[in-house]
């Protein structure tokens, strides 16, 4: 991706559309690409407005290089903000209170104001519980004056969302799903995994596990970073399917994985809208699962089982071409067969991260030998799609028995606290799939097949009748 070509957000579609007539799922994965926005990063770039909310519960007391680090991180990320970009710093309860520069409002960055606003954060002082909700809820009201701005929130926690229940924390989280995006961190050993999870799933953001100390603040002012380059507000996916389908899921499987099915905007009954939040120069992929059924549609006839639309509001980036999910029927085996190798790999990196968790809440719970199985499996998971980062991850809780592919590990005699989190974080971290050519399938080869049940002759390797609709059973 280079800054001098024009701003264009574009989509490839990637799947194997054969089915047989018995199947009723079709897989692809979506690759939506943002390239030549370098350019619109710096002096004259698109309005932003940021929110950095800092627990500021009595737990972040103990010990006291917690707070400490959460002043520092803070100070970094202020730091890092654009000359411009209009800011806050809250501290959070169980209550959210403007720590900087208070007054319902945001302030543009400058030198003033920076040193301003890092002063107020240097007299932090803990004290009270946890509402996560409240914090989200008042960063939702400052950055409401910014309509037109790339909005981001982010967050610091040590503990669990103590002082306000799941429903509440839930609605929220749908009253501010679109209107900002929000990375959050923990810090310390008492959150909640699936908390932060939750709250980045909806608001299109990433979590993970930090360490208190030179972590916390490298990874504050990397965040912060990340957060100024992104320059497109929103880029929309536009689901609609045909006749004969039906949209089962639509999950974001790199460079995170996050399950958008149920946060979807439903236009008409074919018709289902996804928000994927803020944009820099980067690559997303999308797993999209649809039930089809077959109908009256001819044998080796494509049908168009949906059509994919990226919605983008940003002047002057061009959106590529729609992209089309097709369905061919076929009685040919070899063909409907063949998997391809992104959902293949996509599908793996689901079942890593339900195994990642699964060892996580086996440890958690005390059974040591189901979180073995779970992280043995997840071993075998990550070596076989290359996951890097989690295999790293996973070197600190578990050691492997043999080849990584075995699956077979031995939890370490003592973990701390941090790694685990770390692991039950490195759930949702994907791997690139290696990019390869899906060969042409050869002409299935061998003799003609008959139906047992009507007699009728079929090419080789087909396995469904069109005369009696039934399954052609392998001969014993």
């Amino acid at each position: 991706m280079t800054s001098g070509t024009q701003p264009r957000i574009t989509l490839a579609v990637e799947q194997n559309e054969y089915l047989s007539p018995g199947d009723a799922e079709m897989h692809a994965v979506l690759t939506v690409t943002a390239e030549g926005l370098g350019g619109l990063v710096g002096p004259g770039a698109a309005d932003a407005a940021e929110v950095i909310a800092i627990d500021c519960s009595s737990s972040m007391l103990y010990p006291p290089t917690k707070i400490a680090s959460a002043r520092e991180a803070a100070s970094a990320a202020i730091d890092a903000l654009r000359d411009g970009v209009f800011f806050a710093v809250i501290a959070g309860t169980d209550t959210a209170r403007e720590v900087y520069p208070k007054g319902g409002r945001l302030v543009a960055a400058t030198a003033e104001s920076r040193a301003v606003a890092k002063q107020a954060v240097r007299r932090l002082r803990p004290d009270g519980g946890t509402a996560i909700g409240t914090w989200l809820r008042l960063a939702d009201r400052l950055l409401a004056a910014h309509p037109s701005a790339i909005r981001h929130v982010m967050l610091l926690t040590d503990g669990r969302n103590e002082h306000e229940t799941r429903q509440q924390l839930d609605a929220v989280l749908a009253a501010c799903e679109g209107r900002f995006t929000c990375d959050a961190r923990g810090v310390g050993a008492d959150w909640s995994p699936e908390e932060l999870l939750r709250i980045v799933s909806v608001l299109h953001g990433s979590a993970d596990a930090v360490r208190a100390g030179e972590e916390l603040v490298a990874d504050f002012t990397a965040m912060m970073r990340t957060a100024m380059d992104k320059v497109v507000p929103d880029v929309r996916i536009r689901i609609r399917t045909g006749r004969s389908a039906r949209l089962r899921f639509v999950k974001q499987v790199l460079p995170t994985q996050a399950d958008l099915t149920e946060l979807g905007t439903r236009v008409d009954p074919r018709t289902t809208v996804f928000s994927t939040g803020a944009w820099g120069e980067e690559s997303r992929d999308f797993h999209v699962c649809l039930d089809v059924t077959r109908g009256d549609a001819p044998l080796n006839e494509e049908v168009q089982a949906a059509r994919v639309d990226l919605e983008v509001d940003h002047p002057g980036t061009a959106r590529g071409e729609p992209g089309v999910i097709q369905v061919r029927w076929t009685n040919e085996f070899k063909l409907s067969s063949v998997i391809h190798p992104l959902v293949a790999h996509y599908s793996k990196q689901t079942d890593l991260g339900t195994a990642m968790m699964a060892g996580y809440e086996a440890y958690d719970a005390g059974n040591v030998r189901r979180a073995e199985e779970q992280w043995g499996q997840a071993v075998a998971l990550a070596s076989a799609t290359g996951n890097a980062e989690v295999l790293r991850r996973l070197g600190r809780l578990v050691d492997v028995v043999g080849e990584p592919a075995a699956g077979v590990v031995r939890v370490k005699s003592s973990l701390s606290p941090h790694d685990l989190l770390s692991g039950a974080m490195g759930s949702v971290k994907s791997s690139r799939a290696p990019r390869v050519e899906v060969e042409e399938v050869a002409e299935p080869e061998g003799p003609d097949v008959v139906c047992p049940n009507c007699e009728l002759v079929w090419p080789p390797g087909s396995v469904f009748c069109e005369g009696c609709r039934q399954r052609i059973e392998a001969s014993p």
